[in-house]
């Protein structure tokens, strides 16, 4: 394949043409079984709908060259790729998780990880030393990686947290949902695998939710995760396919014009009277800017987060007053949406109280910033 921007790959969806009707929009495959040629093999590649169908493979196809990976999958959600990856692992064997993650996956692994006799180790994942120290050299089997890390985007340094890993015997995982395969590709900075809730940039209209993962190798791991994809079942349909795939070919335009608009944003909130703090990669004192300059090309993502003057109340009151920024749980879609996190995460959530995230979508970024300042402005 020619070296294609993959503002390109993405927007041809990597060229593919249906040899048999010749339309640059592939057809649906919705078969769910196949038939044997007459000497009873399967040299079509195709068994079942389970693991296979054709519709899902173009998908694949477009991510695992975004990520510049080996081979890549995609599941029925972020969820079920991340327990997927989880699933690998055998009973007393050692993982490393991000104090701030992705809160029902932070459940997950306090729970039923546990119960399943995984021993877990929550570290402040900013802090490449303390992850590094957190690793048991023989039994740590996996460190998994969130950056920028949801909801207080705060960046690991994925090439010394690699390195330390594989020292030790574990491999890397990264959920890259946030910054996507066009701002950071942590396969290049020594990740074994990464992980997207394709629900949120890779869709981009919060009208499908899927998963995916990406290799950097074809390994006993890999060839174990696509074991575990069949058994459990936790496969993605073909209009779910067919949906990801066209909400992938406008990823680049759509995520350009939500970076832009984040930092816009951050940019002007930073001062204002009602606001405590922004916490957003792209501003220059963000404690981890420059390694987010270097590990984010591109841009610095569409999501930030604010922390209202006034506590826990004052932010509450603010969502409640925004009339163009909804009130919704999700990111990545081209509608701007608007949360207390705290109150979603419960008791136990390292978020602060004060805190509201912002996914920034598509509108016009005065049109958001006049909405929320007259929401903090009461």
């Amino acid at each position: 394949m020619p070296q294609w921007k993959p503002r390109t790959l993405l927007a041809q969806a990597l060229g593919a043409i249906d040899p048999a009707s010749r339309a640059i929009v592939p057809p649906i495959h919705v078969s769910t079984t196949y038939e044997r040629d007459a000497d009873n093999q399967y040299r079509s590649g195709n068994v079942y709908g389970r693991p296979d169908n054709e519709t899902v493979r173009e998908a694949e196809a477009i991510i695992a060259q975004l990520e510049n990976g080996a081979a890549a999958m995609v599941l029925g959600s972020g969820m079920s790729a991340a327990v997927a990856v989880f699933s690998t692992l055998a009973p007393g064997d050692h993982v490393v998780a991000p104090r701030v993650m992705y809160w029902a996956l932070r459940n997950w692994l306090a729970s039923e990880g546990v119960r399943r006799g995984l021993e877990v180790s929550f570290v402040d994942a900013a802090d490449a030393g303390a992850v590094a120290a957190a690793l048991q050299p023989g039994r740590t089997k996996l460190v998994w990686l969130e950056t920028p890390s949801n909801p207080l985007w705060e960046i690991s340094d994925i090439a010394a947290i690699a390195r330390a890993a594989h020292a030790a015997g574990a491999r890397v995982a990264v959920d890259s949902t946030c910054a996507t395969p066009l701002l950071t590709r942590p396969l290049e900075f020594g990740a074994d695998l990464v992980m997207h809730a394709a629900t949120k940039y890779l869709n981009g209209h919060s009208d499908v939710v899927a998963g995916a993962l990406v290799t950097a190798k074809i390994d006993e791991t890999w060839t174990s995760l696509q074991r575990i994809r069949a058994s459990h079942g936790m496969i993605l349909g073909p209009f779910e396919a067919y949906l990801l795939i066209r909400g992938m070919r406008t990823l680049d335009l759509r995520l350009r014009a939500a970076c832009a608009s984040a930092l816009e944003l951050a940019t002007r909130l930073e001062n204002h009277p009602q606001i405590e703090a922004v916490l957003y990669p792209g501003l220059p004192r963000h404690p981890q800017h420059e390694l987010a300059r270097a590990q984010m090309q591109g841009g610095f993502g569409g999501m930030l987060s604010i922390r209202v003057r006034g506590g826990e109340s004052h932010a509450i009151a603010t969502a409640a007053r925004v009339r163009l920024w909804k009130r919704a749980t999700s990111l990545g879609g081209v509608e701007s949406l608007i949360e207390h996190r705290a109150s979603i995460e419960g008791p136990d959530s390292p978020c602060p109280p004060d805190l509201l995230r912002l996914s920034v979508g598509a509108e016009d970024v005065e049109d958001l910033f006049a909405d929320l300042d007259a929401a903090l402005r009461g």
